[in-house]
């Protein structure tokens, strides 16, 4: 095992608002990382950097050992980052397998006739494999979700950014989250992942990031971190 992704000195501002303030991260491979931290600390700004969806003003982003700071977002997806968003917006007019078809072949840039045995056995691994054929804009929310994990999936990552993917899920689905996570990590599958709920993601992090006004304030054992003093202060509102 060895480093997978660096994040050096990165910056972005909206304005006059510094929403990632010169953060350093770097992610082995094999891990996962979960990121917490208060709203607007920065969270999703810092996936959207990673995946090319928006670009620093200054520092980088390295891959591999790769620079792919000013790259498009597509071919970071062929290069292995798979990212799901924490509003689902799948390709409405189309099926359920339909969107994973688009991902693994675009996305992936594998030949769509290679992939359907993959993409139906991601669809049986996120429970949507009986509802391949319906529509994916008539899906209620918790099987968009779902499809956005999927589509992500198909794309065979070898990170995987989820963006608070069990937020509105019940205490079962939220178990079986967990073990879905910790089956593709264990599966070679570096993982990062941002959530709210926090129990979940202690469940299946080996690591734990804590962002505030753009930085990395905390990071560690996931129990140890939770604990300390500045991370109860700053994301639970305790006074310890």
């Amino acid at each position: 095992m060895g480093e997978l992704l660096r994040l050096e000195e990165l910056s972005k501002s909206y304005g006059s608002l510094r929403v990632t303030d010169r953060l350093s991260l770097a992610v082995e491979e094999g891990e996962t990382l979960g990121i917490i931290g208060p709203n607007g600390a920065g969270k999703t700004t810092l996936f959207n950097l990673i995946g090319g969806d928006t670009s620093p003003e200054a520092g980088r982003i390295l891959f591999r050992g790769e620079d792919l700071t000013r790259e498009a977002p597509f071919r970071r997806c062929r290069r292995g980052i798979g990212r799901t968003y924490q509003v689902p917006h799948p390709f409405a007019g189309m099926t359920v397998f339909e969107n994973l078809l688009v991902a693994a072949s675009f996305g992936a840039g594998r030949r769509e006739r290679d992939t359907y045995q993959s993409c139906a056995a991601v669809l049986e691994r996120t429970g949507l494999l009986a509802k391949a054929n319906q529509l994916a804009g008539g899906l209620p929310l918790l099987d968009r979700k779902r499809l956005e994990m999927a589509r992500a999936l198909a794309t065979r990552p070898k990170l995987l950014l989820l963006d608070e993917i069990a937020g509105g899920l019940t205490e079962n689905e939220a178990q079986a989250l967990v073990g879905m996570v910790r089956e593709i990590a264990a599966e070679g599958v570096t993982v990062v992942w941002i959530e709210h709920v926090v129990h979940a993601l202690v469940a299946a992090a080996t690591r734990l990031a804590v962002l505030d006004f753009g930085r990395v304030i905390a990071h560690g054992e996931p129990k140890q971190v939770i604990a300390s003093a500045e991370v109860q202060r700053v994301y639970m509102g305790i006074e310890v």
